[in-house]
């Protein structure tokens, strides 16, 4: 299994890059990993980041980007629920891209 060199620890990450073991995540993780995408988190990234995680938690499942965009829009109102907003914080696709910086697998019905 490929992993990441991240604080001179190696990180376990599957073909996708996504984290095997959940308990490595930190932020400093998945800031390390988005700029080595070019992306800079904001406070709306890590608004989306700990929505996943939270819901992560609660459903032990990543969201697909549909319901993805319908929960987001229930917490944090239509502005922020619809896919031209994530898209334009994770231009390589809401659910798949915020998943892996969220440390967390691979949504559902992703490809």
């Amino acid at each position: 299994m490929p992993y990441l060199e991240f604080q001179g620890k190696q990180i376990e990450i599957d073909e996708d890059g996504y984290v095997v073991n959940l308990d490595d995540w930190t932020k400093e993780l998945a800031t390390f990993t988005s700029g080595k995408d070019g992306l800079t988190l904001t406070e709306n990234h890590w608004e989306v980041i700990n929505f996943l995680r939270d819901y992560y938690a609660k459903y032990q499942i990543a969201p697909m980007i549909k319901i993805l965009v319908k929960e987001i829009g229930k917490v944090m109102g239509p502005e922020k629920g619809n896919t031209k907003y994530l898209y334009e914080l994770f231009p390589d696709g809401p659910a798949k891209q915020a998943c892996r910086y969220a440390g967390l697998p691979k949504p559902t019905g992703c490809v």
